[in-house]
C-alpha cells in the first residue's frame, strides 16, 4: 500500500467518528466519551506516523515545505483542544460546541492534506517511494497502535 492510500484510509475512519461524536448531544455521556477515546487514539497514532515519517520526507523538498508546516501547525491546534476536551466533562455545556470546532479542524486538515499536500507528495515523489514510505508507515503503525492500546502513549 502506498503512503497515501494508507492515509486517506485513516482520514475515512476519522471522518466516521467525527460524524458519530457530530450527532451526539450532553445526555449522550457514554457514547461522547467511547467516540471521543476512539477518535483520541485513531488521531494520536496517524499524527505519528504522519510526524515521524511522513511529513519529513515530504519536508525535504522545497515545494512541499510550506504545506508540511502548516500540516504541523494544524495538528498542534487539534491536540490543543482535544487535551481541553480531555479535561472537561462530556455533559458540560461548551463540551459540545468546543468539540464542534475541534471536528472543523480536523475535518479542514484532511481536505487540505488529501488535496495541497498528496498533489504535492504525488509531485516530488515517484511510486516506488511512496510504497516504500507506506509500507515504513505501516509497520510503524502497527507499533504505535500496539503502544496506545497498553497505555503507553
Amino acid at each position: 500500500m502506498d503512503a497515501l492510500t494508507l492515509l486517506r484510509d485513516d482520514h475515512d475512519k476519522v471522518k466516521k467518528l467525527l460524524t458519530e461524536l457530530e450527532d451526539t448531544t450532553e445526555r449522550a455521556t457514554k457514547t461522547r466519551e467511547e467516540l471521543f477515546t476512539r477518535l483520541h487514539d485513531e488521531l494520536t497514532v496517524h499524527e505519528i506516523i504522519e510526524e515521524e515519517i511522513f511529513y519529513p520526507t515530504l519536508r525535504q523538498h522545497p515545494k512541499a515545505k510550506e504545506i508540511v508546516l502548516e500540516g504541523y501547525e494544524e495538528h498542534d491546534v487539534v491536540d490543543t483542544i482535544m487535551g481541553e476536551l480531555e479535561d472537561l466533562p462530556t455533559d458540560d455545556e461548551t463540551w459540545g460546541p468546543k468539540a464542534k470546532v475541534m471536528i472543523e479542524n480536523i475535518r479542514h486538515h484532511i481536505e487540505e492534506e488529501e488535496g495541497e499536500m498528496f498533489e504535492k507528495a504525488r509531485q516530488v515523489l515517484d511510486k516506488d517511494e511512496l510504497e516504500t514510505l507506506g509500507t515504513t508507515m505501516a509497520d510503524r503503525k502497527a507499533e504505535a497502535q500496539k503502544d496506545v492500546t497498553a497505555g503507553r502513549i
